[in-house]
């Protein structure tokens, strides 16, 4: 079914309302539909026979806030692309791949690294689709160019989101001039188009929704969950089938996940604040997730001034990020913390808990203010 179709037939019923944006960037990935769909050769053989390789389809860069339909227009792409050999990644997890990919590259000693890695992936790959590209750190920016660069010469369309118009990728980074050839070869590609409607579906989805429910237990874990499905489009009655995922967090330590889906992750207050845990590790959360739900957040008494302090450091990482934050506790904010050491700190944090709750907060995208 062509991805115009089934773009149409959700704002025919009502599920998405009209918008110009969302239809120029629908029409942009029909375009590329129809015409991979019209090359059926297999990746990487067909180029082996004649001896050269075929120049790709054009690939779409598409950016945008937080809400806009970016991640809902992925799937509709994706799934109705009529071929076999296409892979979708979020991009974090594609990059570390690539990583250790290059690690065993390297442990051969033999020539430049980067060459048999586009090589194996191009071998089996026409599309490859990302959802929320972005760039932290100089490991990724310094092999980006290249690495791209290669795919698409083998062949290979790219076609991704970001919060980020290419020119602001890897903004204030150290060594920013490492992704300088990556942002010319995403203008030279591939086509770019911003993705910014009227409508922020994600905090519509919230609607009139309680972000803190006070106390903790059933009827409070029934309306996060409520809210999960909301913001995720997940069916509820699949809830014993909600994925996880263990996300990398530096020094080769992972945090699992127990549900996490389109940017969407649930922990409980034990996981992440009952563990010795620091700032990297709350930043890496709000880097990975545009909304966090947190269960069973218990009064913190002078015996639980440790996971006081690290809440603190997680609200901070959260706030910094724009992260919508829906939670369960045994108190409000202003009495969770009645006493103890950093009481003073922790009211900064129920200033920010309040703040958090606002629609001018709400109404914020996803990622760090610069």
């Amino acid at each position: 079914m062509k991805v115009e179709e089934r773009y149409q037939a959700l704002v025919s019923g009502g599920e998405l309302k009209a918008d110009a944006d969302q239809e120029r960037a629908v029409a942009a990935l029909q375009h590329i539909q129809d015409a991979l769909e019209a090359r059926p050769e297999r990746p990487g053989f067909f180029a082996k026979i004649v001896g050269k390789r075929r120049d790709p389809v054009r690939g779409l860069y598409l950016w945008g806030g937080v809400g806009r339909g970016k991640s809902m227009l992925m799937d509709l792409f994706f799934d109705s692309v009529a071929i076999d050999h296409k892979r979708r990644a979020h991009f974090h997890e594609f990059m570390i791949d690539i990583h250790q990919r290059l690690a065993a590259e390297r442990a051969k000693e033999v020539g430049d690294p980067v060459a048999p890695v586009v090589d194996a992936l191009a071998a089996d790959t026409r599309l490859l689709c990302f959802d929320e590209m972005h760039v932290t750190n100089t490991a990724d920016a310094a092999i980006m160019g290249r690495l791209f660069g290669g795919l698409i010469e083998a062949g290979v369309t790219i076609v991704t989101t970001s919060n980020r118009q290419p020119k602001d990728l890897f903004k204030d980074g150290l060594n920013r001039t490492l992704i300088t050839g990556f942002i010319v070869l995403v203008q030279q590609r591939l086509d770019i188009l911003p993705l910014d409607g009227p409508t922020d579906y994600r905090r519509e989805r919230l609607g009139d929704a309680t972000l803190w429910h006070c106390p903790n237990g059933d009827i409070a874990t029934r309306e996060l969950s409520e809210a999960f499905f909301r913001l995720t489009d997940y069916p509820p009655s699949d809830a014993k089938n909600v994925p996880s995922e263990d996300i990398a967090l530096g020094g080769g330590r992972t945090l699992h996940v127990p549900k996490a889906l389109k940017g969407v992750a649930v922990f409980s207050f034990k996981r992440l604040c009952g563990q010795p845990r620091g700032a990297a590790d709350y930043l890496a959360i709000a880097r990975r997730y545009h909304a966090v739900i947190i269960v069973g957040i218990p009064v913190l008494g002078l015996e639980h001034r440790n996971e006081a302090a690290r809440f603190v450091i997680l609200i901070d990482a959260l706030y910094e990020y724009r992260v919508k934050l829906l939670a369960s506790a045994d108190a409000s904010p202003e009495n969770l913390y009645p006493e103890g050491d950093g009481g003073f700190e922790f009211e900064r944090t129920v200033s920010r808990l309040s703040e958090m709750r606002s629609d001018a907060y709400l109404a914020l995208g996803h990622g760090a203010e610069h």
